[in-house]
């Protein structure tokens, strides 16, 4: 089951995306090169001014986001969602449980949590993506803190 996010076309005008910082530039950059992603600037909500981030979609579905901060959101589905806060490999977003927040700073990770995703919009199953966090190891400390 596919996560309820903003389609593309209800996020307002498209503009080019941010130059972010440090490691959230090189995940943004590993997240614009995956199959059909399109990437554009991330409003501050209620404005179509003030830029917060970048967002990357495919299609209209929303693959996820990186604030200037270096925070990710990702709308994998609450049931993905509680898997990978569970396994102790992104935290709960507050304003929502179908996505989980993820630090930029393990670039590797980061950009793994954004491949599920992708994996997802294409139609890959629920059991398979639970395998494959089952099998993935985060190298760097746990993200829930």
């Amino acid at each position: 089951m596919q996560p309820s996010t903003m389609s593309r076309k209800a996020k307002g005008r498209v503009a080019p995306p941010p130059r972010l910082v440090g490691a959230a530039q090189a995940v943004a950059k590993q997240v614009a090169a995956l199959p059909e992603v399109i990437v554009q600037a991330h409003w501050e909500i209620g404005s179509q001014t003030e830029v917060n981030g970048t967002d990357f979609y495919v299609d209209e579905a929303e693959l996820g986001h990186i604030h200037l901060d270096g925070e990710a959101h990702v709308p994998v589905g609450r049931a993905l969602a509680d898997l990978l806060i569970r396994a102790r490999m992104a935290r709960r977003f507050e304003w929502s449980r179908d996505f989980v927040v993820v630090d930029t700073d393990n670039v590797d990770h980061a950009a793994w949590v954004f491949g599920l995703r992708r994996a997802q919009i294409d139609g890959v199953a629920h059991a398979e993506l639970s395998a494959r966090v089952a099998q993935h190891t985060v190298e760097a400390a746990p993200q829930a803190r």
